[in-house]
């Protein structure tokens, strides 16, 4: 096995340190490590060049394809494990696309650091393999509202929401672009019986002015539900870049 990532450019994986930007881990420094490949497609996606390779017809906003070659790359798990233990973080974000896909060979990674913390950002259609789910302190997830452009029985699973809901190591971290799309977190949380705290907003932006206005908003809706509001602090520090 082997795993599939992203580039930062060309032949040159994406794993970086930084600070993290969204969550509950917000301004923690971690390595992080960034997969290719998404069993999803959201239309505001702000990686798409993880998976909106040259002849991928599903829709997005931008309608850019990528090349495979230049932005994927393949590396042995001990590979992968070197490189990131290179870079001194205590703590560890797996971020893609979608890691879930690659769940085995994240395993193996993960055998090659076991001293280090991990987070998994995943947007919550499948369960981590038992191999995996042993090595994981924190699963970020992002369940895909109807404004993504997914249909909902692919990226609403009610069974994975309620294994969400019932998992202490989780967050759910939703995407919000306008007002009316908390109606759609209110009601599942009520179907799936999710406790507000381990609800996050989060304003879908890749600026910092679209960041702060939908916050005004989003903030007072936070203290009304007893929802917690995630930023994107790396968009404030570096823009819309990878390797940030």
């Amino acid at each position: 096995m082997a795993l599939v990532l992203a580039t930062q450019a060309p032949g040159e994986p994406e794993i970086f340190a930084s600070l993290q930007g969204e969550g509950p881990s917000t301004g923690t420094p971690v390595a992080f490590v960034r997969l290719s490949r998404c069993n999803l497609a959201c239309v505001w996606c702000d990686t798409p060049y993880t998976w909106h390779f040259e002849g991928d017809e599903r829709p997005h906003r931008d309608t850019a394809t990528y090349d495979r070659t230049a932005n994927q790359i393949t590396l042995d798990e001990e590979e992968v494990a070197r490189r990131i233990k290179a870079l001194g973080q205590k703590r560890l974000v797996i971020t893609g696309g979608e890691p879930m896909l690659q769940g085995g060979a994240l395993a193996t990674m993960l055998e090659h650091l076991p001293d280090i913390a991990v987070e998994i950002e995943t947007n919550g259609t499948a369960k981590p393999p038992a191999r995996l789910d042993v090595r994981v302190d924190q699963f970020n997830v992002s369940p895909k509202l109807a404004h993504s452009g997914n249909a909902a029985e692919l990226a609403l699973k009610p069974e994975m929401l309620d294994f969400w809901a019932s998992e202490s190591r989780a967050v759910l971290k939703f995407v919000i672009g306008a007002s009316e799309h908390v109606d759609e977190v209110l009601a599942l949380v009520r179907k799936h019986m999710i406790t507000p705290g381990k609800v996050y907003l989060m304003p879908e932006g890749t600026d910092s002015e679209t960041l702060r206005e939908r916050e005004t908003w989003l903030a007072p809706i936070c203290l009304a539900h007893g929802f917690r509001m995630s930023d994107r602090m790396h968009i404030h520090l570096f823009g819309d870049t990878r390797g940030t």
